[in-house]
């Protein structure tokens, strides 16, 4: 069995990418009001602020701010996946060791995480998380997505709605 070592500093900033097991899949978008209700639920229960975040058909990028005292995001993610999974009720392709622990083969077991460093790093990650729809051709512009908090920061008076932004080099999504 393997051994992730992860960074867990309580009250810090992290940033996610939690995929889907079948990277051709839509259902993070099909099914979008499932996983706003799972991410809700798990929020309301254990609360945490999400700072920037990305819905992509198949894989999804998020920053959060934990609050102090609390480390707990593989808690948070598993509740997530685990609400969502249950509301869309689907199956995907199991292993005989995704059988045995009786998951459905919908998402990719783990994620990938990163420790925001400093407050350049955090707006990178911010700003990578909402040009990955541009990135990936979905639309030209980031506020043409319709799932992504840059909707939330425009409303708030924190970003213009001609945002661009652009992507500095860095460690961002999976490797």
């Amino acid at each position: 069995m393997s051994n992730y070592r992860r960074v867990r500093i309580p009250g810090a900033k992290y940033f996610f990418t939690v995929s889907l097991a079948d990277r051709s899949s839509d259902l993070l978008t099909r099914d979008i009001a499932q996983l706003r209700t799972a991410f809700s639920a798990t929020r309301n229960e254990r609360p945490f602020w999400c700072d920037a975040f990305v819905v992509l058909p198949d894989h999804l990028h998020a920053v959060w701010t934990l609050p102090p005292g609390d480390a707990d995001y593989s808690t948070r993610w598993r509740l997530i996946k685990s609400r969502f999974v249950r509301a869309v009720g689907e199956f995907g392709p199991r292993s005989g060791s995704k059988i045995v622990k009786q998951e459905r083969g919908i998402w990719q077991r783990r994620f990938w995480e990163l420790c925001i460093r400093d407050e350049q790093d955090y707006r990178d990650h911010i700003a990578y998380c909402w040009r990955n729809p541009v990135k990936h051709g979905y639309v030209e512009h980031p506020v043409d997505w319709p799932n992504s908090s840059i909707h939330r920061d425009i409303r708030a008076g924190l970003v213009g709605p001609e945002w661009c932004g652009s992507i500095t080099e860095g460690t961002f999504g999976e490797p």
